[in-house]
C-alpha cells in the first residue's frame, strides 16, 4: 500500500503506540525519507518542522523507539507505529508526550506467559518452572489444586496480603498448566470476553 505524502504537503502524522500496554506513546510526522529510514534501521524516525531535517527519537538522549510493527490507516495518510521504547518518551521526562504512565500491571501476565513459555522451550537446568515441566501435566496439575486449596484457606482464615500470595501462587502454577497445553492466559481472556457477550 502506497502512503499519501501529497495530502499535508509532504508529510504524514504517525502515531506511536507502544507494543506491549498499547498506550499512546507520542505523534509525530514524517516525510517520505523518514519513513524509509524508520523501515530500515528499525528506529523510528521523524521529520522535525522545526529543525527542518530529519530527527530520529533518542537520537542525544539513546531513548530510542525500536519499532515492532507500522499499520497505514484506511486512507493512507497517517501511520500507527508500534515500537518498544528504550526509557521515556517525553522530552519531559515523561513515559508519554501526554503525561501518562506507559504501563498496564495486568500485562505482566502475559509478559509471565512468554517466560514460562521459554523456560518450557529451554528447559534450564536448576529452574523451578523447568522442575514441573520435567515432571509433567499431572503434577501440574496437582499444584494447581494445591495452590487453590491454600487459596481457599487463606481467603476464610487468613490475611489479605496472605490471601493475594496464594492467588500468586494459583495463577503462576495455572499459567504453567496452560502453557504444557499449548494454551496461553489471552485465550482464557476470550473464553471470559465470550461469556460476558451472553
Amino acid at each position: 500500500m502506497n502512503l499519501d505524502f501529497n495530502k499535508a504537503g509532504g508529510l504524514i502524522p504517525a502515531i506511536i503506540q507502544d507494543d506491549k500496554t498499547s498506550k499512546v506513546l507520542m505523534l509525530g510526522f514524517m516525510n517520505e525519507e523518514a519513513y524509509q529510514q524508520t523501515r530500515e534501521t528499525g528506529k523510528v524516525t521523524f521529520f522535525s518542522r522545526t529543525r527542518n531535517r530529519l530527527w530520529t527519537k533518542g537520537e542525544t538522549s539513546g531513548n530510542f523507539l525500536l519499532v515492532k510493527q507500522i499499520l497505514i490507516d484506511c486512507d493512507t495518510d497517517t501511520l500507527l507505529i508500534k515500537a518498544a521504547p528504550n526509557g521515556p518518551v517525553c522530552h519531559t521526562g515523561n513515559d508519554t508526550c501526554f503525561g501518562e504512565q506507559n504501563k498496564e500491571d495486568v500485562l505482566f501476565l502475559k509478559y509471565l506467559q512468554d517466560f514460562i513459555e521459554q523456560r518450557r522451550q529451554e528447559m534450564p537446568e536448576g529452574s523451578y518452572t523447568t522442575s514441573l515441566f520435567t515432571k509433567g501435566v499431572n503434577r501440574m496439575a496437582q499444584k494447581v489444586g494445591e495452590e487453590a486449596v491454600e487459596l481457599v484457606i487463606e481467603a476464610t482464615n487468613g490475611t489479605e496480603e496472605g490471601f493475594i500470595y496464594e492467588a500468586s501462587d494459583m495463577i503462576y502454577h495455572l499459567i504453567v498448566l496452560l502453557a504444557s497445553k499449548g494454551l496461553r492466559i489471552e485465550d482464557l481472556a476470550c473464553e471470559l470476553m465470550r461469556r460476558h457477550k451472553e
